[in-house]
């Protein structure tokens, strides 16, 4: 699985042995998604609580016309609630076909990889939130966990998305 991030092909066809990962941070750990499936960062915005929500959704914004939930990654890994601050960001990218916001503490760098930089998640992450990584990619001495988005939501919390809209 994890080929499928490191060999993507560019405009000619050709695959590349590299792929361009944006860095941050959620808590205290640092995370990772391929650039090609972000379509922009912005900084939070006025959220409009939505009941009976999955717990981990914050709300939704409206941006540019477009009403889009935003996803508390905090929250969705089960770490404690932070702070709000200056450096918040919120990744606007296509979760499962739909365009979902991730609110991340902090958005650092976007990253060259190249393949034998990342590695597939470790085998000692079990359970239903061992999906939410396509592998393990080096930041220097620190390890950088790739998400896979397409199971960042459960089948369950798609539907309940598309429920919001």
């Amino acid at each position: 699985m994890i080929a499928q991030v490191s060999m993507s092909s560019d405009a000619g066809g050709t695959e590349r042995q590299e792929v361009q990962l944006a860095c941050f941070r959620v808590g205290g750990e640092l995370y990772a998604l391929d650039i090609m499936s972000i379509r922009e960062i912005i900084r939070p915005q006025k959220l409009t609580v939505i009941p009976k929500a999955p717990r981990f959704i914050e709300g939704v914004i409206n941006l540019r016309g477009a009403v889009i939930p935003v996803a508390d990654l905090r929250k969705r890994f089960d770490q404690p609630c932070g702070e709000e601050n200056r450096k918040n960001r919120i990744i606007i990218c296509s979760v499962s076909g739909r365009i979902v916001g991730l609110l991340v503490d902090e958005v650092l760098e976007v990253r060259r990889c190249g393949r034998q930089d990342v590695a597939p998640a470790p085998q000692f992450l079990k359970g239903p939130e061992a999906e939410f990584f396509l592998g393990v990619a080096r930041r220097g001495d620190d390890l950088v966990m790739v998400l896979d988005l397409d199971r960042i939501l459960s089948t369950d919390e798609q539907i309940a998305l598309q429920k919001l809209e």
